[in-house]
This record gives C-alpha cells, structure tokens and sequence, in this order.
C-alpha cells in the first residue's frame, strides 16, 4: 500500500476511478453533465482556495522566521510549484463554473443579477474577480518576485508585496464568494 501511496499520480488516478464508481453506482440512471461538472468544479475549487489558504496561513507568515540559507528551498522550488497548481485551478474552476451555470441555463441570469440569481451571481462574480487576480497580479508579480524573470531586487521586494497583497484580497474575497456558492445550492427557486 505504501508504493501506491507513494505516488501522487497514481493516488489521483484511484481516486478519480473511485469517484467514476460512485457516479455509476449512484447515478447510473441520472448521470449528466451537470453531475460531472459540478464534482469537477469542486475538486477544482477546493485545490485553488486551499493552496490559497496554504499561501496565507503558512507561507506568508513563516517566510519572515525562516534562516535566509533555508528560504531558497522555499521560492526555488516549493512556491514555484505550488503556484502552478493554483493558478491552473483557478482557471479551471472559473470555466467548469461558468460551464455549470450555462449547464444548468443560469449563466445570463446570474452574471446579470436576475431576481432569484443575485446571491450565485455574487458568487459568480467574486469568483471572476479572484481568477483575473490570480492570472493578472499575482502570478506577473510572483514571477518576478521569485527570479522567474528578470528583475533588480527593488522590482523584486515590490512585486513580492504587491502579490501578497492581492493574495489576501482573494483570501478576503473567498469567504463571502463560498458562502454565494454553497448557499445557493440550498435556497428555494
């Protein structure tokens, strides 16, 4: 067992065969798109805000306790990594949720604020703001930050607040955009 759990490739692999299982076994009359695409958006949902609460809660406040000689383990190699997976679970979260909630024919109404659609809408659009954050401040500046491209080490220490910044905006964000998103699910139409 220890050889299997060893490799994270093949634990995902179990682990979307055995998801695809419950699927069949439970909804083997029923199974439609909607099924599959609301499971995906919150796989998806649950990799980005919880590297992004990983981002907040661990990284942001060790990094200053940190040795200097240890913090290249850090911005070489774990965040680099680390934000790949949440910026493309980000990306992948936006379009599954915004192929949802065209599935299930909400999309217009809910980008527009429709009565009855209001509180997904603000979900929807909180959702939006973060993923644009994600792609358009947070990884440009991290990329600097980290030495993934060019930059003097004014540039450097600048980029580095600036994404943190906008990464606790996201954080500040992610607590009423997952109450619009669970809530919704949940409310009389």
């Amino acid at each position: 067992m220890g050889k299997i759990l060893e490799n994270l490739n093949l634990v995902l692999l179990i682990g979307l065969v055995a998801a695809i299982g419950l699927m069949m076994g439970f909804h083997a009359d029923s199974l439609n798109a909607a099924v599959v695409l609301r499971w995906l958006h919150v796989f998806f949902g649950i990799t980005w805000i919880g590297l992004l609460y990983y981002f907040n809660f661990v990284q942001i406040p060790t990094m200053p306790t940190i040795p200097a000689e240890l913090k290249p383990g850090v911005s070489k190699y774990i965040a680099p990594s680390a934000l790949f997976y949440f910026r493309w679970a980000a990306a992948m979260t936006m379009l599954i949720g915004l192929l949802l909630a065209w599935q299930n024919g909400y999309l217009v109404e809910a980008l527009t604020f429709h009565p009855g659609f209001q509180l997904i809408g603000t979900g929807m659009w909180l959702g939006l703001i973060m993923g644009f954050n994600v792609w358009g401040v947070i990884w440009p500046n991290q990329k600097k930050a980290l030495g993934l491209v060019e930059a003097d080490d004014a540039t450097k220490a600048k980029s580095a607040r600036v994404a943190m910044l906008a990464s606790r905006t996201n954080t500040l964000l992610s607590i009423p955009m997952l109450y619009a998103m669970a809530s919704f699910q949940s409310l009389p139409r």
